[in-house]
């Protein structure tokens, strides 16, 4: 079975059981184990986030960044080393155990921990948080409960970058994972954080598109 059926089969057990989130240690618990790979497992960073700091000639500045979802660390790493100063969360324990082992010499803190019970000094302690492909992981419920999450950790004056594979809301698509429609990304903007800016990045005949979107919180 390929990584992507591994994984979609592993989903749909832990849903039908009730847990809608119990597949992704079982899927990084069976990469340890050699068994198949996460089928997301990149070297390099998602193309949207090493775009996006290309453009804005973007560099750290010792600025304290949150990766959410931060599986084998390809985001979190690419963001250590533009100088920002990293604390990468999953909700896996053995992604965190396999991102350490991968890393063995990052300044990254690679945390186990669940976006819906953080650490509450995380919250509004982040000039950069990241949201790369992770909510889309999820069926709705809980999905849209994860989203309005997301943007508690930005301190002000900080940035939420969002990236998504998106869908138009007529579109249907058997998940996981699950590309987010617009109503979705505007349920980011939680409390004061308002859309700097907003990508639709699509391609001639392709239902699938990206989303990549900036959303700033007042200083």
């Amino acid at each position: 079975m390929d990584a992507d059926s591994y994984a979609r089969e592993l989903a749909g057990k832990a849903i039908a059981e009730g847990d809608a989130t119990a597949w992704f240690e079982q899927l990084y618990a069976a990469a340890a184990r050699g068994e198949t790979v996460a089928p997301w497992d990149r070297d390099a960073p998602h193309s949207l986030l090493a775009g996006w700091a290309e453009r804005g000639g973007v560099r750290g500045g010792g600025r304290r960044t949150l990766v959410v979802g931060a599986g084998l660390g390809r985001d979190a790493e690419f963001l250590a080393g533009l100088g920002f100063d990293v604390v990468a969360f999953d909700i896996s324990p053995t992604a965190v155990e396999s991102a350490r082992e991968r890393h063995p010499d990052s300044p990254v803190r690679y945390v186990a921990a669940d976006l819906f019970d953080p650490p509450a000094e995380w919250l509004g302690a982040f000039d950069l948080v990241v949201e790369s492909m992770t909510v889309q992981s999820l069926p709705d419920p809980p999905r849209g409960s994860a989203i309005p999450l997301v943007g508690r950790f930005v301190a002000p004056g900080g940035t939420l970058l969002v990236i998504a594979a998106g869908r138009d809301a007529e579109t249907d698509f058997a998940g996981p994972p699950w590309p987010l429609t617009r109503a979705e990304i505007d349920a980011f903007t939680v409390g004061d954080l308002t859309v700097e800016r907003l990508e639709e990045l699509r391609k001639p005949d392709d239902p699938i598109f990206g989303w990549r979107v900036e959303l700033h919180r007042p200083g």
